[in-house]
């Protein structure tokens, strides 16, 4: 199970950390992906670690403004996106799978509810 918190509303430039907390699987073995949707197109990729925290990958449109990491003690991963734009605004999602690279919602086990992000201009 993953429980993904920390959307909001938030003014173009700025900045929110989502979390994303899993539970019931060996969240340590898995990698783990952040995807998000925006209202009437289909879900996309946003950026990826491997299970140890030593391997990322990064869409072209977040990379140098998102980052993502991980806790394996606390069996958590974030997503800190900076230099927010309207055209992140999205639910986002976050997902667990095996596979690396792993861009493809097809290569996850495991996925959260998602949290809204409004990014306002």
């Amino acid at each position: 199970q993953l429980q993904a918190s920390g959307g909001g509303l938030v003014q173009a430039g700025g900045s929110l950390t989502l979390s994303c907390a899993a539970s019931g699987f060996p969240f340590d073995t898995y990698g783990i992906g952040w995807f998000r949707q925006a209202p009437g197109k289909e879900r996309e990729f946003v950026a990826a670690m491997g299970w140890s925290g030593g391997t990322t990958y990064y869409a072209d449109s977040v990379k140098g403004r998102f980052t993502i990491s991980r806790d394996n003690a606390k069996n958590t991963v974030y997503l800190q996106m900076n230099s927010l734009k309207p055209e992140d605004t999205a639910v986002y999602f976050c997902a667990a799978g095996r596979s690396w690279p792993a861009p493809n919602p097809d290569d996850y086990d495991y996925w959260g509810q998602g949290t809204l992000v409004t990014v306002s201009s």
